[in-house]
C-alpha cells in the first residue's frame, strides 16, 4: 500500500482497534494484487469483503431490531443470519450478549424459565473466552432464544401492576401478613389468623394478600406456550380451592 492508503485504515477505524484489526486481517487475506494499493482500490477490497455496518448510527440499530425480530418470530436461521452480520461488522459480542439476556426476560418470559439462564451463561462463556471461541456461545444462545415458546405475559402483568400501584396510593398490607415483633403490635392484630400455606393440607391457604380497600385483582395472565400452560392450571386449582374455602 501507498502511503495514503497505510493511513486509511487508522482513519476509517476511527479509533475502534477491533475494527482496524479486522481490516489488517481481511487485507492479510487478500491475494498478491502485482501492484502497489492506493486508497480507492483499497476502499474497494475492503467494501468487497467488509458488509456496510455502522456501529453508532442506522446499521447498528437496524440490525439488532432485526435480530431481535426474527428470534421473536422463532427463526433461527434468519437469526444466525443477522447475528453473523452484526459480528462481522465489528459488533461488540457484549453488546448482543446484553440484548439477549433481555429477549430472555421480555418475549420468553416463564413460558421458558430456562432462557434467561442460556443468555446469561452465552454473555459468562464469552467474557472467559473472548472471541472468536466465545461467540459460538452467543450463537447457541441466540438458536435456543429463537426455538423457545415466546410470551409477554410477566411483561404485562407488571405494567399492569404499575398502574394499580400508582391508582391505590399508599395502602397498607392487610395486617394478618404484617410481622408483630412488639406487644403494641399484636395488639393492633398484626399477624393475627395468619395462616402458613407451606403447613396446610394443600399448601394453599387461600388468605387475601391484597389491601383491605381493595379488591383482588389479576394481572399475570399466562399463555398456554410452554411451561406457563403447567402455571395455569396450577393457577386454576389454586383459584377453585380459594373460591371453596371462602363459600365455607
Amino acid at each position: 500500500m501507498d502511503d495514503d492508503a497505510r493511513r486509511a485504515p487508522i482513519a476509517m477505524a476511527d479509533g475502534d482497534g477491533r475494527y482496524l484489526l479486522n481490516i489488517a486481517e481481511q487485507l492479510q487475506a487478500l491475494p498478491d494484487p502485482g501492484a502497489l494499493l492506493d486508497t480507492a482500490a483499497l476502499a474497494h477490497h475492503i467494501q468487497q469483503r467488509a458488509p456496510l455496518y455502522d456501529k453508532a448510527q442506522e446499521g447498528h440499530y437496524n440490525l439488532i431490531s432485526a435480530l431481535h425480530k426474527s428470534m421473536r418470530g422463532s427463526d433461527p436461521d434468519a437469526s444466525l443470519y443477522w447475528l453473523a452480520r452484526m459480528l462481522d461488522g465489528g459488533e461488540d459480542p457484549l453488546f448482543v450478549a446484553r440484548r439477549l439476556v433481555r429477549f430472555g426476560v421480555e418475549d420468553i418470559g416463564i413460558a421458558d424459565p430456562h432462557a434467561v439462564q442460556q443468555a446469561l451463561a452465552a454473555w459468562d462463556v464469552y467474557e472467559r473466552l473472548g472471541s472468536p471461541e466465545g461467540e459460538l456461545a452467543i450463537a447457541q444462545a441466540v438458536v435456543y432464544l429463537a426455538t423457545a415458546p415466546k410470551s409477554i405475559a410477566v411483561y404485562r402483568g407488571l405494567d399492569a401492576a404499575h398502574r394499580a400501584a400508582r391508582r391505590t396510593g399508599s395502602l397498607m398490607p392487610p395486617a394478618h401478613i404484617l410481622n408483630a415483633p412488639t406487644r403494641l403490635m399484636k395488639d393492633l392484630g398484626h399477624g393475627k389468623d395468619y395462616q402458613y400455606d407451606p403447613d396446610t393440607t394443600d399448601g394453599f391457604s387461600g388468605a387475601d394478600y391484597f389491601p383491605d380497600d381493595m379488591d383482588h385483582e389479576t394481572y399475570y395472565q399466562p399463555t398456554r406456550n410452554g411451561y406457563e400452560a403447567q402455571i395455569t392450571e396450577r393457577l386454576r386449582h389454586w383459584a377453585d380451592l380459594r373460591a371453596r374455602r371462602r363459600s365455607g
